[in-house]
């Protein structure tokens, strides 16, 4: 009986032994399948990536697709990292920018129009350096037309005290108040109307219209009339006179004169197309005018209606 049961545990142990070694083997086996299958796989996956490569380098719009997803991959990890700091401005950062910037160097104008830059800027309070661009294209400009610079200047000096986001009530815009929505073809050459407000561009265009308005009346004063939208009216509210009055201003110190940054515009130039050379103006302590222009009738804010 012992024996018999000696023998079935012993047959036992050596199915069981069996079956671990089955187990082992299958394990192994499956082991080694799988290995071989992912290397296959790996190689695969591998070859086709070259093959991407070498197929993307052949072809320069699917390389330029890549780099500009990856750039703007990364880009958006940097400003997820970086937003609310400092260091977020960074991305807003423009080399180019300069290049759009209305400036230019007061060593870079004659002397002529540098004294004539430095005046404006004191008298009205704003930089020299995008004065001396304007002055440097009413320079420009007023040799092509025929126009006095000093005329020009005066203009915007008496439209918007210099500053080229002005708009009156009526819509009038920029640096010498031309209204936009009368002029836009004028404005197609430069890109549309929102070149109204481009200092250099509504500089331009403003002395378009104003030569248009002298050929118009016949004289610089009447053309003056003209700009302003008064031509039918008996009184532009001082509007000529008081351009004028800044043009002597500006005449004088262009030829070497000396004229207080507080000059006023309270006394009439003299009645002529073109305002001689006058004399030095004695300083006084009334300020200049505070604004583009005063208007004196609902008329005077059309500035500038020839079409």
């Amino acid at each position: 009986m012992e024996n018999n049961r000696q023998g079935t545990g012993a047959a036992v142990s050596r199915v069981a032994r069996s079956v671990a070694r089955g187990g082992q083997v299958f394990l192994r086996d499956v082991g080694q399948g799988l290995l071989e299958v992912s290397h296959n796989t790996f190689a695969l996956v591998g070859f086709a990536l070259v093959a991407l490569v070498v197929f993307g380098a052949g072809r320069a719009d699917l390389r330029a697709t890549f780099e500009s997803r990856a750039l703007g991959w990364l880009q958006a990890r940097h400003e997820a990292r970086t937003e609310g700091t400092v260091e977020a401005l960074t991305s807003l950062n423009e080399p180019d920018a300069i290049l759009r910037a209305t400036a230019a160097d007061l060593k870079d104008l004659t002397k002529q129009q540098a004294a004539v830059a430095v005046w404006i800027s004191r008298r009205y309070r704003v930089a020299p350096e995008p004065v001396s661009r304007l002055v440097k294209e009413a320079w420009t400009v007023g040799a092509k037309t025929n126009l006095e610079p000093t005329l020009i200047l005066a203009i915007m000096a008496i439209e918007s005290s210099f500053n080229p986001f002005a708009q009156s009530p009526v819509g009038a815009q920029g640096l010498m108040q031309v209204m936009t929505r009368v002029h836009d073809d004028k404005y197609e050459p430069f890109g549309g109307t929102h070149a109204a407000f481009d200092p250099v561009t509504n500089l331009r265009v403003g002395v378009r219209v104003l030569k248009e308005c002298i050929a118009r009346a016949g004289s610089i004063e009447g053309g003056l009339r003209f700009y302003v939208g008064a031509a039918n009216l008996t009184d532009d509210g001082g509007y000529a006179w008081k351009v004028l009055a800044e043009q002597a201003h500006l005449r004088a110190i262009s030829g070497g004169q000396t004229v207080p940054v507080n000059a006023p515009l309270n006394a009439a130039p003299p009645a002529v197309a073109v305002v001689p050379e006058p004399a030095a103006v004695p300083a006084v302590d009334t300020p200049p005018a505070e604004s583009a222009r005063t208007p004196a009738t609902a008329a005077g804010d059309k500035v500038a209606l020839l079409n």
